[in-house]
C-alpha cells in the first residue's frame, strides 16, 4: 500500500533502495498477526519489555543527534523529538501494565541480543558519522511504523473488534504520531539538501539498509521467543 509521505524525497530513494529489506520489515509475519489478532502474547509482552529497553536508548541517540547540530530550527526540531520519546517512556509503561507487565519486571529484563545489536549500532553509527548519518539510522523506525501503522488501518485484513492489538494499531496510525514522523522527515530532507552529495549515497543506503534488517530482526525475536517458550499466552 503506497503513502505518498514515505514516497518522495531522499528518504523514499533510500527506502527504495533498501527494496526487499524493506517489504520483508514492514509486512513481517509479526505486523500481520498484529493487524489479524492472532499474535500469540507472549511474543508481544517480550516485544513490549525489548521496546522500552530500546526507547531508553533510542532517546540517547536523539541526545547525540542534538549535540550534532548547530542551527536553531534544527535544533529545535531534534530536541522536540527527544522530549517525545522521554514523554513516551511513563506511558510505555502504562501499556506494559495493562499486559500484565509491571515496571519493575520490565526494568530488570536484559536486553535481548536483538536489541543490543541494533541499538548499539545505531549510537555507533551517531559517535563515528555526522549528523545525517545518525538520522538516516534513526528513520526506518521513526517512519517504518508510521507507515506500518497506516498500513494496518487501512487494510481491509485488519480486525479491530476484539483484537487486543487494536490500541498499538491505532497509536501508530494517530495524527499526532504522524505529526512528529513528518517533523523528523522534514529535518531529514533538509539535512540531505545540504549534506547528502551522491558521493554518499552508497554509505548512507547502506545504514538505511542495515537499520532496516536490524528492524525486522526485532520482530522476529517476539516471534521467536514465543516459540522458544511454547507459549501463546
Amino acid at each position: 500500500m503506497s503513502h505518498p509521505l514515505f514516497d518522495t524525497g531522499f528518504y523514499g530513494r533510500l527506502r527504495q533502495q533498501a527494496g526487499a529489506h524493506w517489504h520483508a520489515y514492514v509486512t513481517h509475519d509479526f505486523v500481520q498477526q498484529l493487524g489479524q489478532g492472532t499474535l500469540p502474547a507472549a511474543a508481544f509482552r517480550h516485544y513490549l519489555t525489548q521496546d522500552y529497553l530500546f526507547l531508553l536508548h533510542f532517546a540517547r541517540a536523539y541526545g547525540l543527534l542534538v549535540s550534532k547540530l548547530s542551527d536553531p530550527a534544527a535544533l529545535r526540531s531534534a530536541a522536540a523529538s527527544l522530549n517525545a520519546i522521554v514523554s513516551e517512556l511513563p506511558l510505555h509503561l502504562r501499556y506494559c501494565q495493562q499486559w500484565g507487565i509491571d515496571e519493575a519486571d520490565v526494568v530488570s529484563q536484559p536486553e535481548a541480543m536483538e536489541t543490543l545489536n541494533y541499538t548499539r549500532y545505531v549510537l555507533d553509527v551517531g559517535h563515528s558519522g555526522d549528523a545525517l548519518e545518525l538520522l538516516t539510522a534513526l528513520m526506518p523506525c521513526v517512519a517504518g511504523y508510521a507507515e506500518i501503522g497506516l498500513t494496518l488501518l487501512r487494510h481491509p485484513d485488519t480486525r479491530f473488534t476484539g483484537n487486543p492489538y487494536a490500541a498499538w494499531i491505532e497509536n501508530y496510525g494517530d495524527e499526532g504520531y504522524l505529526s512528529g514522523v513528518r517533523a523528523s522527515l522534514s529535518l531529514f530532507e533538509n539535512l540531505a539538501r545540504q549534506c547528502a552529495g551522491e558521493q554518499r549515497f552508497d554509505r548512507l543506503a547502506t545504514i538505511f539498509t542495515t537499520a532496516t534488517q536490524l528492524e525486522s530482526a526485532f520482530w522476529q525475536m517476539g516471534l521467536r521467543h514465543a516459540a522458544d517458550t511454547g507459549s501463546s499466552r
